[in-house]
């Protein structure tokens, strides 16, 4: 059986052999509990503190700023939750249309313990308009939430301008920085930040480990209370073996920022090959800032989960935008808010590169995909 091409990395990344190599050790002979005081949990606990030293450089942060807990979602609701439960006076809260799903659930959440909150629009490439974010900011708004990059389009939001804004006028700003980590530089001094999270798996690390930067100073409820680990704010067992993987994911996506230049030119000679070579194609936020390896490609008079199948068979693997939202039938959150079209909505992939990504299997790609469109566009020729 031929590998399958993976043109997926928004979804996750295979570890790093770095990483894996890194980590294995833990796994057995280094085994100790790094809150025991012999020998082995002394080893632990200095693989914990050297992690927490490389995520901290990664993010431009101190290690003490850094709490280290399970995946991106965890640290969403730590930043959300954490701040409900800090601030009760402060029952108003700020996000997008277009944040992950585990935003628009603790949207949810929220609503339902008193909270009121304001979902701000993006235009049709995906942008926000800082006059409306502004204006939205009250006094007793307590968090203002954006992510650093759209896991969908790749649009980029300027966050340091959002958190001067916010700032000024007494709002923590909160970041998920979840898409962005290793694709872009993040520096959580230049943003001006109060919170952001991260999830190692989007970056060569392993699933299950991620952490939350909180600005020092920023005083959050626990999010799991327990034996004082994470300066007590994440109670439990540190995942040694995972948060070594972590740190060595952080240090090589650091090493690995100016390798994104290759993978823009790649994302960019595919787009400009579909295009040419499909009529009725457009690549939704294509004037805005974006990521470097994403692209979410749409095409008129077909659906994208039938194509999604017919690259897959072709030993491509793509998605129609969040793995998180896979199966829905309906056009995603983020393409309805920037109000795409339903004729191309329907159409909609996502393609996202990584650093395995080679020039082979752009081409692969780009020399299967028009014969795709066309058949599926022929099964249904009063569609277009």
């Amino acid at each position: 059986m031929q590998a399958a091409v993976c043109l997926d990395f928004n979804a996750t990344t295979p570890c790093a052999p770095e990483v894996l190599e890194a980590m294995l050790p833990w796994f057995s002979e280094r085994f100790g509990n790094a809150g025991s005081a012999h020998a082995l949990g002394v080893l632990s606990d200095g693989a914990v503190v050297h992690a927490r030293n490389e995520v901290a450089a990664l993010l431009n942060a101190s290690p003490a700023e850094l709490a280290f807990n399970g995946c991106g979602t965890e640290g969403l609701n730590h930043a959300f939750r954490g701040a409900f439960e800090a601030f009760p006076a402060k029952r108003h809260f700020i996000t997008t249309a277009v944040e992950h799903a585990a935003v628009h659930a603790l949207v949810a959440w929220l609503r339902q313990h008193g909270a009121e909150i304001t979902v701000l629009g993006v235009d049709g490439q995906g942008g926000l308009d800082l006059g409306e974010l502004e204006a939205a900011i009250r006094p007793d708004t307590a968090l203002v939430s954006v992510m650093a990059a759209n896991n969908e389009t790749g649009v980029c939001f300027p966050v340091a301008e959002i958190a001067r804004i916010a700032r000024a006028k007494g709002a923590l700003v909160h970041c998920d920085a979840t898409q962005a980590i290793g694709k872009l530089p993040v520096d959580v001094q230049a943003w001006g930040v109060d919170l952001l999270n991260l999830s190692a798996h989007k970056f060569h690390g392993p699933k299950g480990v991620g952490a939350l930067y909180i600005r020092r100073g920023l005083r959050l409820k626990p999010f799991m209370v327990g034996g004082g680990q994470e300066r007590g704010r994440r109670g439990g067992t540190e995942n040694v073996p995972g948060l070594v993987g972590l740190g060595r994911a952080a240090r090589l996506a650091l090493e690995r920022l100016p390798a994104m230049d290759r993978v823009r030119a790649l994302r960019d000679r595919l787009e400009a090959a579909c295009l040419d070579a499909i009529p009725e194609a457009r690549v939704e936020g294509a004037a805005a800032p974006r990521l470097p390896n994403t692209s979410l490609l749409s095409f008129k008079g077909l659906e994208g989960e039938a194509l999604l199948l017919r690259l897959d068979g072709a030993g491509f693997c793509v998605s129609t935008g969040s793995a998180c939202a896979t199966g829905q039938k309906e056009p995603s959150q983020v393409l309805r808010a920037m109000a795409v079209p339903a004729d191309y909505a329907r159409g909609t992939i996502r393609v996202s590169l990584g650093h395995p990504t080679s020039s082979d299997e752009v081409d692969g790609f780009i020399q299967a995909l028009p014969r795709m469109v066309e058949a599926l566009r022929a099964l249904n020729p009063f569609e277009r």
